[in-house]
Formats: C-alpha cells, structure tokens, sequence
C-alpha cells in the first residue's frame, strides 16, 4: 500500500449468501409445513380409521405417519428456522446525514426477520398437528367403557335372601356337597358372574374355628368363601381336604378354611372374605348379605367400605 493513501472502508459483500440463505429458509418452511399437514391428515384419518373399526394395520401406518411428521418437522425446523446468521455491516466514515438511508446489511436483516412472521403460521400447524395426534390417541379410551360407580369395588351380586345356585344357574341343595366336597355357587340371577364367585365347602359339623360373630354364618359345617385370591384375583379352587386348606393355583398362596381363610403360605395379604349363608329347611342356601369385606386383590382403599 501507498503510503498517504487512506485505506478504503470494507465493502459488504453480504446480500448473495443472504438471498441463497432465504431460499433455502423458505423452502425448508414449506417443507415444515407440508410435514405438519401431513400430520394433520394423518391424525384425521387415525379417528375416522377408529370410528368405522378399519384394520389395526392402517392405524399402524397412519401413527407412524403423523409420528414422522411432527418429528421430521422439528428436525428440520431446528436444522435450518433456528439461526441467528452473522451479520458484518461495513463502517463509513461519520458524516452528518439528516436522511437515514437503510444499508444493504440493514435490508438483508429486515427481511430475513419477515420470515419469522411466515413462522407463525407454523408454530400454528405444529401446535395444531401435536394436538391432533393427542386427540387421535385419547380416542380408542372411549372403548374402555364407563367408570365404575364409587361402590362397585366394595360389592358384588350376593344381597340379603339370595340363593345359592351353580354355573348353570341351579338352586344347590345341601345333598350335593358331601363332606370335604367343594362346589363353586352363585347368588340366584348372577350364574357366572365373576366378582360374586363362590366356594361353597362341607367340611362336616365341629371341626371350624370361627370368630364367635361368623360362627352362624356356616350352618352345619358348611361354609362359604370367595374364590377370589386376595393376592392377584385368581380362582382359588384347589381344596386339599387333609389339611382343610384352599390353594391358589397362581402363586400358591394357601388359606385355613376351618380358621376364617387366614393365609398360611404365601403373598396374598389377607384371609378370603366369608359369606354369610344359612340353611333352609328344604335343604337350599340363601345368603344373609354380601361379603363383609371387598373380594379380590386388596387395593389402597378397600377398607373404606365394605358389602355386609
């Protein structure tokens, strides 16, 4: 360089790179968007799928679509929306200049931030696109049916004079269940219901151990348990007359049938509820109640209530 020669400012040389930028801005938008349409109509057709029962295979397909969509949207949007570019704006030597002239950098930057108004309208589809596939998943929940009432774990179908009747629906009478025999019994209208299963045992007169308030819940040596493990609600219909216990097939969790089902092996947390039954002088068996406490696993609340 000359020396006394006054080194001439740097010129921008910006707008090039900045227009390439733009187009490749705007045609990853237009990619965003069409992701998130595609989302859209994917999350559309998964409730219309649902609705007239189509195969579950569509309903893969179209998840995986509308799954791809939000996902490659991001992906994208964070790739190539989401940058702040370096912008270097020569300076000129200060002089007074009452008109403010825009400087090609200042333009570049003006209009490479119009872009984020465009971005609106895909922040709007993203939100749209995520809370369709909310929708479209939340759906098939209607199919799980109503919520039980607050008292339905607390009860079951056995009420005060129902009588006991086999899988068939037939009344049993106490001939068909000779000592040490066990038949599975229902209350009268409910053959099969399976929260009001029931052993009904002969274990013969003299033999049980009962609290003196159940003592006349089993008449004559017959007593009635639910067949409801209270550990995992299996069917508990192994009785092992030598040893006058009851096992669960499950997890062998055993229980006394002559001391009230109290557990004597295994996980299960408490003794099988008693049913209250008396014997009619026909020889038939009609309950006195329901069970005093609630049938089946135990849960947090279940001493909240009970069905006496």
């Amino acid at each position: 360089m000359t020396a006394g020669m006054e080194r001439e400012p740097a010129r921008y040389r910006g707008p090039r790179s900045v227009q390439r930028t733009t187009r490749i801005e705007r045609r990853a938008e237009l990619f965003v968007g069409l992701l998130f349409f595609a989302t859209i109509l994917a999350t559309l057709g998964l409730i219309v799928s649902y609705v007239i029962g189509a195969n579950t295979q569509v309903d893969g397909v179209l998840l995986a679509i509308a799954l791809g969509g939000i996902g490659g949207g991001i992906v994208v949007w964070v790739q190539y929306l989401m940058h702040t570019p370096t912008m270097i704006e020569a300076r000129h030597p200060m002089q007074p200049n009452p008109v403010a002239e825009m400087s090609p950098a200042q333009a570049a930057m003006r209009e490479a931030e119009s872009g984020f108004t465009r971005r609106h309208l895909l922040l709007g589809m993203l939100f749209a696109s995520v809370g369709g596939l909310l929708t479209a998943i939340a759906v098939p929940l209607f199919s799980l049916g109503p919520l039980p009432n607050g008292r339905a774990w607390f009860t079951t179908a056995w009420k005060k004079g129902s009588r006991v009747v086999d899988v068939n629906g037939n009344v049993v009478h106490a001939s068909q269940i000779p000592v040490n025999g066990i038949m599975t019994v229902f209350p009268e209208g409910a053959p099969g219901d399976a929260m009001a299963q029931t052993v009904l045992l002969n274990v013969g007169p003299g033999l049980l151990q009962l609290p003196a308030d159940r003592a006349s819940w089993a008449p004559q040596g017959f007593i009635a348990y639910s067949k409801l493990c209270t550990h995992a609600g299996c069917p508990v219909g192994l009785f092992r007359a030598t040893e006058h216990d009851l096992m669960c097939p499950c997890h062998q969790s055993t229980f006394d049938v002559l001391d009230g089902a109290q557990v004597t092996f295994g996980p299960a947390p408490r003794p099988l509820p008693q049913l209250p039954i008396q014997l009619q002088p026909d020889g038939t068996f009609v309950a006195l109640g329901d069970f005093p406490e609630p049938v089946g696993p135990a849960f947090w609340n279940q001493t909240l209530g009970g069905g006496a």
